[in-house]
């Protein structure tokens, strides 16, 4: 495993109940401030075997990504379940819910 996948697991990991954070944040905290996408695919291939809050990631709208209808509602319902509130167009507002870790916080 790469030391960027690692710090992503570990990033993912640290996620609050309650809060989100986003593809591009992830990965610019892990050290590749291009690899959002990095980060999609490390989601996609490793939530269920290091247990991920996967639904805790979304895009840098407030949006979730994902288009399969059956895990998108899966995504919601985990995330009000949280506590954390969609506007009228399913986004969620950022200033209120984004994580920001502790800069001491090391993930690399």
């Amino acid at each position: 495993m790469t030391p960027f996948t690692e710090s992503v697991i570990r990033i993912i990991k640290s996620i609050p109940t309650g809060k989100v954070m986003t593809y591009g944040q992830i990965a610019k905290l892990a050290g590749n401030s291009r690899g959002a996408r990095q980060v999609v695919h490390i989601l996609h291939s490793m939530s269920e075997k290091y247990e991920l809050p996967w639904h805790r990631v979304i895009n840098s709208k407030g949006e979730i990504s994902i288009k399969d209808e059956a895990s998108r509602f899966e995504q919601i319902t985990l995330l009000l379940n949280e506590g954390i509130e969609f506007d009228l167009y399913e986004r969620i507002d950022l200033e209120v819910y984004q994580y920001h870790p502790p800069s001491n916080f090391l993930f690399k």
